[in-house]
């Protein structure tokens, strides 16, 4: 995450090329080039209808985010797409969508948001891809368990409380690059199997030959090819999002073997941000597809290894004036740790959001550089909240929050965290004194005063149920949402899991 606001973002540059790709037996990658059209680019309705015209468009994906936090589409042919579909909407159904509405008050309208018009790189046929809004079909309102929803009411609210009018957002969302996964669970069996040509594991491996060069545990950051073998996949992955909109700093490999890789993306405001959070899973996913591997934002894939994360760094600006950079401690401004406060005080809760899954806390472990403990610190990482000391600009001013990762809901997921820091900059929530010391070296006497974030799923669920007043303000979140977020959690995963057996159950009580 850089140090300048999105005033200096990348405009579009009808000049480059982005690739439509298509597999054949070989499973190599195919491409013919194709004018794009960026993420964010600003257009009118009409702007895009004469954009069709122009370019030929054959297809319109409208894309939106179920609940969870899965991208969902369907596509009409261009020629459906008028004037008034921007403003009357399309209709589906919404009780199919998980976490939404009852089967007696399914209808629901997507909204197609211009300025999210972009090409789709992937599709033979020439397509836009639109992201949309979700609204009430009767009253017409937006609909309150859409996320996006939530996120342009986070800004909004942001904006009314007079303390900034922009949140920049910048996620580091990591991934794992499989070359191959199977999973199943019936009554009878219950298993999973994952491979990747550069894992340790394969060292003996009868490849035939086995060209050696594999990833020692631990070790995969950053070792040049041809230890790191998805040097080229990330370039292709890179080059399509930048020129699909996505400002991108860096790509590279990640500490753990078998294909842990991570892309920088360039912060952003919050609602763009998740707009590009989503676009980047998509292209992170397709690409691996053609090159005949997989894709995977699952936290905790690998047992023994680290995990996923998805750090992610806030600052609030005030017009041009970043509002965190002050004479205080690491370079802070008094606004910028009581947003540490707020953070750090609501964390249990907001790890509902920012750390979704049951899978999400077998990564929150002591040992694989994961910050188990809520405190924070300049450079430490460690720490839940790190102030990053890379510039003494007081653009870069930021609080990275590294608890997230990347199985969260982006829209739910930065909502909760600014909705966090707003509460601590409104009352004044001291964080108490920085932990620069290694937490993993502290004494046990000191260890135990440092608060810890919750240890599993069913626990931040708890904690989201006793303290959510601080997401209520300003509408962002509704009891309702909260509710049934909580519900659908509880029933369709932590209660799911529970009720299974685990394979590793058999190795410790099968012959008990």
């Amino acid at each position: 995450m850089t140090t300048t606001p999105a005033a200096q973002r990348v405009e579009p540059r009808f000049d480059l090329l982005v690739y439509r790709f298509s597999r054949d037996g070989s499973g190599k990658s195919h491409s013919r080039p194709f004018d794009p059209l960026h993420l964010g680019t600003k257009m009118t309705p009409q702007e895009v209808l004469a954009m069709i015209r122009e370019k030929d468009i054959k297809a319109v994906d409208l894309r939106f985010m179920d609940f969870p936090g899965i991208w969902q589409h369907f596509t009409i042919p261009a020629g459906k797409l008028d004037e008034g579909t921007f403003e009357d909407g399309l209709g589906f159904d919404g009780s199919s969508i998980r976490g939404w509405q009852a089967i007696n008050e399914s209808d629901m309208l997507l909204m197609p948001v211009p300025e999210t018009t972009f090409v789709d790189p992937f599709t033979e046929l020439p397509t836009i891809v639109m992201i949309c809004n979700i609204q009430d079909p009767i009253t017409r309102e937006d609909y309150t368990r859409d996320p996006r929803n939530v996120a342009r009411k986070t800004v909004n609210y942001l904006k009314s409380t007079g303390i900034a009018d922009t949140v920049y957002i910048g996620p580091e969302a990591e991934f794992f690059i499989f070359d191959d996964v199977r999973y199943d669970h019936t009554p009878s069996q219950g298993f999973y199997s994952i491979d990747s040509s550069e894992a340790e594991w394969n060292r003996g491996a009868d490849e035939r030959p086995n060209l050696g060069h594999k990833l020692r545990h631990k070790e995969g950051y950053f070792p040049c090819p041809p230890a790191d073998q998805l040097m080229d996949i990330r370039n292709e992955m890179m080059q399509l999002m930048i020129d699909s909109g996505i400002d991108i700093e860096a790509q590279h490999h990640e500490v753990a073997t078998a294909g842990q890789c991570e892309i920088d993306m360039r912060f952003d405001e919050l609602v763009r941000m998740g707009d590009q959070v989503c676009l980047y899973k998509y292209i992170i996913k397709n690409v691996a597809f053609q090159h005949n591997k997989t894709a995977t934002f699952m936290p905790k894939p690998l047992f023994g290894d680290n995990g996923s994360g998805m750090h992610t760094h806030i600052s609030f600006w005030k017009g041009e004036n970043p509002i965190f950079a002050g004479s205080g401690y690491a370079g802070l401004s008094d606004e910028a740790l009581f947003a540490i406060g707020g953070i750090l005080k609501h964390a249990p809760a907001i790890l509902a959001f920012s750390n979704p899954t049951t899978n999400s806390y077998k990564r929150l472990v002591p040992g694989y550089e994961a910050p188990v403990n809520l405190a924070y610190s300049q450079r430490n990482r460690s720490a839940a909240c790190r102030i990053p000391m890379y510039s003494p600009s007081p653009k870069a001013k930021r609080i990275e929050f590294r608890c997230p990762d990347p199985s969260a809901n982006p829209y739910l997921t930065f909502s909760a965290i600014t909705m966090a820091a707003i509460d601590g900059i409104q009352n004044k929530i001291h964080p108490g004194e920085p932990l620069d010391k290694n937490i993993y070296d502290l004494e046990p006497e000191e260890l135990a005063q440092v608060p810890k974030a919750p240890g599993s799923l069913a626990d931040a669920l708890d904690a989201l149920e006793k303290d959510h007043e601080f997401l209520l303000r300003g509408d962002v979140f509704t009891e309702d949402v909260i509710s049934t977020w909580i519900n659908y959690k509880r029933k369709n995963e932590v209660e799911a899991i529970n009720l299974r057996p685990h394979p590793y159950e058999f190795c410790l009580y099968y012959d008990v």
